[in-house]
């Protein structure tokens, strides 16, 4: 009877390795009779229930849930790379090893249950068997960690070694683990793969390729033999457009979506039972990709067109505000037409801004955000410089609406003297027969891809004036320059105070992508630039800058831009524009500024992050979407309208509303 028991406690400890040895009673035959407290038995075997309570095994120590737990990964895997041939080969062996186990395991438990109406009840074992058991618990953990490791060569490594001490005996995998690890794994695969297959707004992504696929079965010729299925799909077309309308994003979509697109896959599946011939549907589809293509190129280029079309034409209240202005202006005598504080005009000691342009209500709001935010507006002096046909509407604007205690000056260019094209390369270039040529012949319209070069505001000298500012204000130390497409949020008297350290120009740096770098304005297979200029020098904006006047003069740098402007008489250094001569001009006589006292982009760039926007001093409209026009974008269309009074008489008459 010794004898038998002994060779039944060997026999158990070969079935299994998480539980060496079981202390069994004639409870728990009856507790592996039904299948769920099997199943138990199989999950969990370092405890057993007994008279109603839950006792841990007494020879091998207690362990936690946790500390069995394996590392997540893929412990199977059919495709491993080069090595595929040998994986799906282990993986065969494996899972024949991993049913042998189970078997066993069946067949174990059978003859514990055996053992049990016998009534016997193992009591002990040996030192050495506790060893062994305690030395296989050791291999196995081993083993499961070789498998959990994610990267392909090591889980084909971890295999091989496996493969290679299961052929010697040496070691055997538990087989309850091993389905249950399995399970697991297979479990959390499959919902790290669907996770990563889930695409945001897939419902409008999905109605969208229904409706193409519609239109193929619409265009091929054996559907339209078939009228009442032509008639079923084109319906269903209709329902799914009414339910895309305008929506962008899958919460938009109105409540019946998912009924109209189950709706149109049926109809679809009855189109796949007309249509088998797969050679003529891919041909079709090619030729259909083919013409959206061509569509998408031409439409690209008509947008284009019409953007910078509608940029520059001016929209009809704008007009209207000058003539409305200036003839409000004309009726006043000579002493009404003067601003006060002309003394304060040229005193070095109080802050000077210079804003060159010809609309009146965004010279407006630059002024207005200025003194908004500043300490003391008396100090601070407003020169604005326009042209002949703006200048009397842009005087009576800031007469009729003075700006505080601050100061203002409106010049006309025409009474700029010194301007003129003897003086001025830029100048004579300007009203060359070869620039106008370019400007207004048609035949010259292919000439260049890039139609913004070819935009008129390149025609007018106020865009050259920023060069000239010695010469505007010749009794002044520091200038900042503003254009009219900013709006100022902040107080900016600090700027005059900076130690530029020599450099002439104060600059917020835009090089935090490649695209605003030298090579995107100059030609570098030109030998004048690319033996002078890096290509990968950083780029700035003009916009918000301070100048040291005092510096520019001790440096000439009036001379300098008038030596490249003639060197580029052919347009071959650079094309048309101001901040190509620009970054020329003042090439190593840049100071750079705090990101955060100009920030750039709301006139293109619909994504510039809004805690950037908030912190700015100076935020620009540069590009084409400018916020007084339909076409800006709205979003950040607010910061510049809350500078502007809808409700004063002149913008009243001019219908001008926000």
């Amino acid at each position: 009877m010794k004898i038998k028991l002994r060779k039944s406690v060997i026999f158990l400890l070969s079935v299994t390795v998480l539980a060496p040895i079981v202390l069994y009673t004639n409870t728990l035959g009856a507790y592996l009779a039904s299948s769920s407290s099997r199943n138990e038995f199989i999950e969990d075997v370092s405890t057993f229930t007994f008279a109603g309570e839950v006792r841990p095994l007494n020879v091998l120590p207690q362990e936690s849930s946790a500390a069995l737990k394996e590392p997540l990964g893929v412990v199977y895997s059919e495709n491993l790379g080069d090595s595929s041939s040998e994986g799906s080969n282990a993986s065969s062996g494996e899972n024949a090893h991993i049913n042998r186990q189970l078997a066993e395991a069946e067949d174990g438990i059978s003859s514990l249950s055996n053992l049990s109406s016998g009534g016997n009840t193992i009591r002990q074992v040996t030192d050495q068997e506790h060893e062994v058991a305690l030395e296989k618990k050791e291999e196995y953990t081993r083993e499961t960690e070789l498998i959990g490791k994610v990267n392909e060569a090591e889980q084909n490594k971890a295999k091989r070694e496996i493969g290679s001490r299961r052929s010697k005996g040496k070691s055997e995998r538990p087989p309850e683990r091993t389905a249950v690890v399995k399970d697991n794994l297979g479990e959390a695969g499959s919902e790290k793969q669907n996770e990563r297959m889930i695409l945001p707004d897939a419902r409008i992504r999905q109605l969208k390729d229904q409706l193409i696929q519609a239109q193929l079965y619409l265009s091929l010729s054996v559907t339209r033999t078939n009228p009442q299925f032509v008639r079923d799909l084109r319906l269903r077309m209709k329902e799914v457009l009414k339910v895309l309308g305008d929506a962008t994003k899958d919460a938009e979509l109105p409540t019946n979506a998912l009924e109209r697109l189950k709706a149109m896959d049926q109809t679809l599946s009855r189109g796949k039972q007309l249509e088998d011939d797969c050679a003529s549907s891919v041909k079709k589809l090619r030729a259909m990709l083919h013409s959206a293509e061509e569509q998408l190129r031409v439409h690209k280029k008509q947008n284009l067109f019409l953007t910078h079309l509608t940029a520059k034409t001016v929209p009809k209240g704008l007009h209207c505000l000058p003539l409305r202005l200036s003839t409000e202006y004309f009726m006043l005598n000579t002493s009404q037409q003067r601003f006060p504080n002309e003394e304060k005009l040229e005193d070095p000691q109080l802050y000077h801004y210079a804003l060159f342009s010809d609309n009146v209500l965004a010279a407006a709001v630059v002024v207005n955000s200025s003194i908004t935010h500043t300490k003391d507006p008396s100090k601070h002096v407003f020169h604005i410089v326009t042209d002949r046909l703006n200048f009397a509407a842009m005087k009576m604007w800031f007469l009729a609406n003075p700006p505080g205690r601050a100061t203002i000056q409106v010049q006309n260019i025409e009474e700029f003297t010194w301007l003129n094209s003897s003086y001025s390369p830029v100048l004579r270039q300007l009203g060359s027969p070869t620039m106008i040529d370019y400007y207004f012949k048609n035949r010259h319209a292919e000439s260049d891809s890039n139609i913004k070069f070819r935009n008129p505001k390149y025609l007018s000298m106020m865009n050259h004036l920023r060069f000239y500012l010695p010469e505007i204000f010749p009794k002044l130390d520091k200038v900042l320059f503003l254009d009219d497409d900013i709006v100022v949020q902040r107080d900016l008297t600090g700027l005059w105070s900076l130690n530029l350290r020599g450099k002439v120009i104060g600059v917020v740096e835009t090089c935090g992508h490649s695209f605003h770098r030298f090579d995107r304005y100059l030609n570098f297979s030109n030998p004048l630039i690319s033996k002078t200029f890096s290509p990968r020098a950083c780029g700035w904006a003009f916009g918000m800058n301070i100048f040291d006047l005092n510096e520019w003069r001790k440096q000439n740098i009036t001379e300098v831009y008038h030596k490249w402007q003639n060197l580029n008489h052919d347009r071959l250094l650079w094309k048309l524009g101001t901040l190509p001569p620009g970054l020329i001009t003042f090439w190593n006589r840049t100071f750079a500024l705090e990101k955060s006292w100009h920030v750039l982009g709301l006139g293109y760039n619909p994504n510039v992050v809004q805690k950037d926007i908030e912190r700015a001093a100076v935020i620009h409209y540069n590009g084409n979407l400018k916020p007084w026009l339909e076409i800006g974008i709205p979003k950040f269309r607010n910061y510049w309208a809350k500078y502007v009074d809808y409700d004063q008489v002149y913008l009243r008459e001019c219908n001008i509303t926000p």
